[in-house]
């Protein structure tokens, strides 16, 4: 007698498949990884509960893949090609396997050290390290970058380029000029104008502003400059778009000896921690913060990749990602909740010169 299979039982016959076929598919975080000479992008999946780090995927780009930017509802990866010719990359992720699909792409201005959307999603900010520049391009509804909209010249060696939360100022390092620039921004057109005062000053001097990032409540700013691996608090004005320095630290181990060369920042999710990568000692650093002051307190540094360019932190705050420029590798750290010291890594190989990590939840 032949048996027919029921439709319960055909259908988790292909769900089977589908998680066979698509590897971490049941997973519902995914890890993006660029790799500037191997020109492409690593796809993870992390599984929080085995803390590990599944390779899904790895995408060709063709160009010098470097920074990366998410749409605001994360589903679209924006990644710059920083070899000519300069441009910029619209992937989509697919939700169930975090693979990607490419949208398009669109030329950048110059080659970009830094990208990032606005609110809306409607804009791409660029800054051109190299070309001592800013730029704005268009987002169509589809999700791809367009035409570049505006290109404003700036101090030495633009690097990194964000809005604030409310959307209405966006900040723009200088790393050859120790300054950060002011822009008033208008969401309907796409335009910045400078805002008053339209630069705030970082010191001393040859410090190298970097990166830097906003708290939650948008009361402070953190900046991190490259070559002297310095870290500033500053007070932030939301209603004005102004800065003033409030504590300035490192984040150089104890007894460093040589070249600073500091890289990325980021608070954890809670906004209780600060981290901080610096590429010649290959460390961690991490600073619990005041949550009335904002002011910052050293909890130590730890070890990590060769030369950490890029790093990024979970949205649980469980686990923190590194990629090391000189190992080709990723290492995945558990956070310990009482210390938040970044732990023993598991690591990872990814493509050939990793540096940037961007890590999303998607159902």
């Amino acid at each position: 007698m032949h048996r027919h299979s029921s439709p319960r039982g055909i259908a988790a016959s292909i769900g089977a498949a589908l998680l066979l076929l698509n590897g971490a598919a049941s997973a519902a975080t995914w890890v993006y990884v660029s790799n500037a000479d191997s020109q492409d992008v690593s796809v993870f999946a992390l599984d929080r509960t085995a803390a590990t780090l599944t390779p899904v995927e790895t995408v060709p780009l063709g160009g010098m893949a470097m920074p990366m930017a998410f749409s605001p509802d994360k589903r679209v990866l924006y990644v710059a090609l920083r070899s000519q010719p300069f441009r910029v990359v619209s992937l989509a992720v697919d939700p169930a396997s975090g693979k990607l699909r490419k949208l398009g792409e669109a030329p950048l201005a110059d080659s970009m050290a830094n990208i990032d959307t606005d609110a809306t999603g409607r804009w791409l900010f660029a800054a051109s390290y190299g070309g001592h520049k800013i730029t704005v391009n268009s987002i169509g509804k589809d999700g791809a970058v367009g035409a570049v909209q505006q290109l404003i010249p700036t101090a030495p060696n633009a690097h990194a380029i964000h809005a604030d939360a409310a959307n209405r100022y966006v900040f723009a390092t200088s790393l050859g000029g120790d300054n950060l620039s002011s822009w008033r921004f208008d969401a309907e057109t796409g335009r910045l104008s400078a805002n008053e005062p339209a630069l705030t000053t970082i010191t001393p001097e040859k410090s190298g502003p970097r990166h830097f990032v906003w708290d939650k409540a948008q009361r402070h700013m953190y900046v991190l400059d490259e070559l002297d691996a310095g870290l500033h608090v500053m007070a932030y004005d939301a209603a004005r778009g102004t800065l003033r320095a409030v504590q300035r630290t490192t984040t150089l181990p104890a007894g460093f000896t040589g070249k600073p060369w500091a890289a990325d920042l980021h608070l954890s999710p809670d906004g209780r921690t600060l981290y901080a990568s610096e590429r010649t000692s290959s460390t961690l650093s991490a600073f619990r913060v005041d949550p009335a002051t904002g002011q910052l307190d050293a909890l130590g540094q730890v070890p990590t990749e060769k030369t950490p360019r890029g790093f990024a932190i979970d949205a649980s705050g469980r686990f923190l990602i590194a990629a090391g420029q000189d190992s080709h590798s990723v290492s995945l750290h558990p956070i310990d909740p009482a210390t938040g010291l970044p732990g023993t890594p598991t690591r990872v190989p990814a493509g050939k010169n990793p540096n940037w990590v961007e890590i999303v939840d998607l159902p």
